[in-house]
């Protein structure tokens, strides 16, 4: 079973999100789903660990089921690959109000993503002036402050989950070995993130 026939998974138990929040875990899961099948060895080129920290780390994704062995690409069965078993994860933080240790795992969760969302964003800005010109002018940012119901946030939500639907489907058509000089039309990684909420 690859990543792409089972496109989610979900975490319903605070232990599992605890795992989760870990920073280099949301590390190494995200590199899985980008890069495909890797040992420890390459993860810890990637991410500037021990390949014994990152085996630990591995395994605590095993164990909750968001990653899994791997095939090995060769005959030499010396080092173990591991590979994603689905594209996203995702929960319900609005089915947890009334679990208090859900709950604080969940935000511990959400605080950690947020982080990492932000430290990309920061590589990206400063690897900006080093990027073509034309890559940097068609990268977007930005925010607006709006006055909806419940209901019309509810319908925001499923309209962008839609919209990045669409883009995830041409996204798949692309090759992920293509280096932007093959027959991707010049694709290359991309990173997308949205956020639509109630200012507390």
């Amino acid at each position: 079973m690859t990543p792409r026939e089972t496109p989610r998974s979900t975490l319903t138990s605070a232990a599992s999100m605890r795992v989760m929040a870990h920073p280099t875990r949301l590390r190494l899961l995200g590199l899985l789903r980008e890069r495909g099948p890797q040992t420890a060895a390459l993860l810890g080129d990637l991410v500037d660990e021990a390949p014994g920290t990152i085996s630990y780390h591995l395994g605590k994704l095993a164990s909750i089921d968001l990653i899994e062995p791997a095939a090995a690409p060769s005959t030499d069965q010396r080092e173990r690959w591991w590979q994603a078993t689905t594209m996203l994860t995702s929960w319900e933080p609005a089915e947890l109000l009334d679990d208090p240790a859900a709950l604080a795992a969940s935000s511990a969760l959400q605080k950690s993503i947020a982080h990492a969302y932000a430290n990309r964003y920061t590589d990206y800005i400063d690897a900006a002036p080093g990027l073509p010109r034309e890559w940097v002018a068609a990268a977007a940012s930005g925010d607006r402050s709006l006055r909806l119901t419940v209901d019309e946030l509810a319908t925001l939500r499923g309209e962008l989950e839609a919209l990045v639907e669409r883009w995830v489907a041409a996204s798949a058509t692309r090759d992920p070995d293509d280096d932007g000089d093959g027959g991707g039309g010049g694709a290359e990684s991309v990173v997308l993130v949205y956020q639509a909420y109630r200012r507390p």
